[in-house]
């Protein structure tokens, strides 16, 4: 009898904690907002051509290089739009041979398209020419996808495959790489009524809740190349009258494990880890019940988590590189589900300062 009583607390638990996400998740669906490529799940086949070697000469910010983005229809043919390119990011940047990506399409150009509504975004390529550089692109959307569970505040994604014709010296060089792309900060913002906040905020003025999931989250995913104090790798957004923090960039995760990845020093900082893959809980202090609740939807959003990694399965190459990172998320499963090694892994690591 006590057994059917706790199983029946469980089930009443963890219905009320994902109708609460529900009807939360439903206040950032604004039909208002053209979400464009980033509506469907479907990879798209793109082709780009440019050279390397002039992207990564121009870091500055507000330089773009001309260029053309063609996509496929679902019919089969191909159209073409005249796009502006420019190299982000830092250490991808330099240590990387394809740089990632910031496109601009003009209003006038994208409506009508695919990309209209969309007039900025990102695009993330594989770092290295290496065999396993699809399989790595592949867990970082991943990753993207997972949070969408877990937060009702997310960046968007899109899988391509792309033609990517290299110019060098007057010569071309063909590369058939997977590539995502990522839905600008203003269009997120504008889809979820918010606002891009781009001032320092100290992580205990940030909204608890949205803050305790991050943590959470980063936790899962093995990554700590993250502040949500120096905004690094986290965007924040005023959203409802709190500051909310949204992440991004998770190449360093041990989720990913990268060939490339290095274990992060934010600001200098070492936070005692010796490997890309070994967790490190990099949340702050807050209430204790805050913490209890996070976990609960953690473990009520398990299944559906699992079943997001097992219908990408046939994606990967390297069909050892999928059950890795489908056992380093399990791995975390068992942490929070146990008391001890959830209080000693997680609420006794919370940080104060």
């Amino acid at each position: 009898m006590k057994k059917q009583i706790g199983f029946l607390l469980v089930f009443i638990t963890t219905f009320i904690l994902n109708s609460a996400y529900s009807q939360e998740s439903l206040k950032t669906d604004d039909s208002k907002v053209n979400s464009g490529i980033f509506s469907e799940e479907k990879i798209l086949p793109i082709k780009l051509s440019y050279s390397i070697n002039e992207i990564k000469k121009e870091t500055n910010d507000s330089t773009y290089l001309d260029s053309n983005l063609s996509y496929q229809l679902s019919n089969g043919s191909w159209e073409s739009l005249p796009i502006e390119l420019r190299a982000r990011g830092n250490y991808r940047l330099k240590n990387c041979y394809f740089a990632p990506l910031k496109i601009k399409i003009k209003k006038s150009i994208s409506n009508n398209t695919p990309f209209e509504g969309n007039k900025n975004f990102k695009a993330v390529l594989p770092c290295l020419l290496k065999s396993d550089n699809d399989d790595n692109v592949i867990k970082e959307y991943l990753v993207y996808k997972l949070f969408e569970i877990v937060s009702p505040y997310h960046f968007k994604t899109r899988l391509v495959d792309i033609d990517f014709e290299q110019i060098k010296n007057n010569k071309t060089k063909v590369h058939l790489l997977k590539g995502f792309f990522i839905e600008d900060d203003k269009t997120l913002a504008k889809r979820v009524d918010g606002k891009v906040y781009d001032r320092s905020v100290h992580p205990l003025n940030q909204d608890d809740l949205t803050s305790v999931r991050n943590a959470f989250f980063q936790f899962m995913i093995g990554n700590t190349d993250f502040s949500q104090a120096y905004q690094h790798n986290v965007k924040i957004f005023y959203i409802d009258k709190k500051m909310t923090p949204v992440p991004y960039d998770f190449d360093m995760a041990g989720f990913v494990n990268a060939s490339y990845a290095v274990v992060s020093q934010i600001q200098g900082e070492s936070i005692g880890t010796n490997s890309v893959t070994d967790r490190k809980y990099r949340g702050f202090i807050r209430d204790k019940t805050i913490f209890d609740q996070v976990r609960r939807e953690f473990l009520a959003n398990k299944i559906e988590m699992l079943a997001i990694l097992d219908a990408h399965a046939n994606y990967f190459e390297d069909p050892r590189a999928f059950s890795i990172a489908k056992e380093y998320i399990l791995s975390f499963f068992e942490i929070i589900v146990k008391d001890s090694s959830y209080k000693n892994e997680i609420l006794d690591q919370a940080r104060n300062e």
